[in-house]
């Protein structure tokens, strides 16, 4: 079955431009348009995408605001498309609810890419640009050190944390900690449970916040 997407934008010339891209994809299927955000959360009721590909500065209401009403509805991942101008709002747009983000200019093939990660219920964080960015906001965030949730984490699911937050994927993680992919994907359900995170990449945000992760220290 075809990963269907919605692509919201304010600018015609971008929408056509990742619409051609994903139109490369035999599994991807642009299933509907949008010009601001509050098109886009109508677009989601009658089209009932896998994935929304959502800018930021838009009319009416702003992918932000958008996002944010989203973020219970079940079965749309939401990747945050940006700007290197907009920069400051990334952070804010995860913490939202969306899965993941991409600039602009990315590679036609990382595009495509992102849109099937997270339609396998993944999120994107390991390009480049996500590690430098979480480095530059998450460090001007007040600290949380000391979150009485951490308390609540076994020591294999603090292990699952550290690993997130260094942009590893669970394949990655079963192998630097010589377990099973599927062990690795209990822990992580159980840890974003307990912390009240809804995906991987809030977990990144929630490990530099508390002082788990230095920025500038996690790497592949």
């Amino acid at each position: 079955m075809s990963i269907r997407v919605v692509i919201a934008d304010d600018q015609a010339i971008a929408r056509q431009g990742l619409r051609m891209i994903l139109g490369r994809a035999d599994d991807i299927e642009v299933v509907g348009e949008a010009t601001d955000g509050l098109d886009a959360l109508g677009q989601v009721e009658r089209r009932r995408p896998d994935v929304l590909l959502m800018d930021i500065r838009m009319p009416r209401m702003d992918g932000l605001e958008a996002t944010r009403r989203l973020r219970d509805t079940e079965g749309v991942a939401v990747i945050v498309v940006t700007t290197f101008d907009l920069d400051e709002y990334v952070v804010e747009a995860l913490r939202a609810g969306a899965v993941g983000f991409l600039v602009k200019d990315s590679p036609p093939e990382r595009i495509i890419d992102a849109v099937r990660v997270v339609a396998r219920g993944e999120a994107l964080i390991s390009p480049e640009v996500t590690r430098r960015l979480l480095d530059q906001f998450v460090a001007a965030a007040p600290a949380r050190a000391g979150d009485p949730a951490l308390a609540d984490l076994t020591p294999r699911e603090r292990d699952v944390l550290l690993g997130i937050a260094a942009g590893r994927s669970n394949a990655d993680i079963a192998a630097h900690l010589h377990l099973e992919e599927s062990t690795v994907k209990s822990h992580v359900g159980r840890m974003l449970a307990k912390l009240g995170l809804t995906s991987r990449v809030q977990a990144v945000i929630f490990a530099y916040e508390t002082g788990l992760i230095a920025p500038g220290s996690a790497r592949h």
